[in-house]
């Protein structure tokens, strides 16, 4: 008997102000400990409207786990030599530590989904690299009145080139008023749907979910596929998925860091305030990946 997924939990995330100043609206779009959220750590959907010249943001470090950027309107990292545009997709594997500077120094309306991506305990410590996949080479599977687009793993029968760490599924899914479809994502990945516009009924259950409201999936030990059905309301649908299978690890959190011990955080803070750790700009070629 095929494993029929169902929503478990929903909700809506609530904004705040956020860290760059006036016109910076965060959204933390996850909510719980990560054993329960393993393999994302956080998820925020940050809401940019600039109104001035005066720079915000700055240089700063990650270590142990990946950032994993999509960016939904405006655009981002002029400064670092490689301009996101709406649609385009960057996985950074910070491992064992990099910096890199996220500035925004002019007007604009800018919308963001970053998402810190837990690497297994094993490869915490593993050498950086970034990932970068244009809009226009995402893979995109049209049919029904459906349109996915593929940004991490495989779904729909098609498979993004990015490379996995921990295996991830990150898809964008628009759905036209009325029209359904069903898709299969392995029993054993946790994950969860956010949408971003229009509404959705979700599983044979039929939990329903609206805009800017999160549906966390009901989670299966069996590692075999799952059954996902969906269906669009009456003014269609468009919401984000994000399945992985969970390391298992616990981790430590400070900052922009996650580890496995105190003392890993006091370390990576002393080699970060010392210059250590390497900037994205200058990582060799074979540690950057543009797709």
């Amino acid at each position: 008997m095929t494993i029929k997924r169902n929503i478990a939990d929903a909700w809506f995330p609530e904004s705040h102000p956020g860290f760059l100043g006036a016109g910076h609206l965060a959204r933390p779009v996850l909510k719980g400990p990560f054993n329960h959220t393993d393999p994302f750590i956080v998820l925020m959907d940050d809401r940019i409207d600039k109104k001035d010249h005066i720079p915000v943001g700055g240089p700063h470090p990650h270590a142990g786990f990946e950032t994993v950027t999509l960016i939904l309107e405006g655009q981002l990292g002029e400064q670092e030599g490689s301009v996101m545009k709406q649609g385009d997709f960057q996985m950074m594997t910070a491992g064992s530590g990099i910096e890199h500077a996220e500035v925004i120094d002019k007007p604009g309306v800018i919308r963001i989904l970053q998402l810190w991506l837990d690497l297994p305990k094993e490869k915490r410590s593993i050498a950086p690299r970034v990932q970068e996949l244009p809009s226009d080479n995402v893979p995109v599977m049209e049919k029904d009145n459906v349109q996915i687009r593929v940004y991490s793993g495989s779904l729909a029968g098609i498979s993004s080139p990015v490379l996995n760490h921990v295996p991830v599924i990150i898809a964008d899914i628009t759905m036209q008023p009325g029209s359904s479809t069903s898709i299969q994502i392995p029993a054993n990945y946790n994950g969860f749907l956010y949408m971003l516009e229009g509404a959705l009924l979700v599983g044979d259950k039929e939990g329903y979910l609206e805009q800017d409201q999160t549906g966390w999936l009901d989670l299966y030990k069996e590692d075999e596929p799952s059954e996902l059905a969906l269906k669009a309301g009456t003014t269609g649908a468009r919401f984000v998925l994000y399945a992985g299978k969970p390391t298992g690890d616990s981790i430590i959190s400070h900052g922009p860091f996650i580890t496995d011990t105190e003392e890993d955080i006091k370390r990576l803070y002393r080699e970060y305030r010392q210059g250590k750790l390497q900037h994205v700009t200058q990582l060799p070629e074979e540690q950057k990946f543009l797709w």
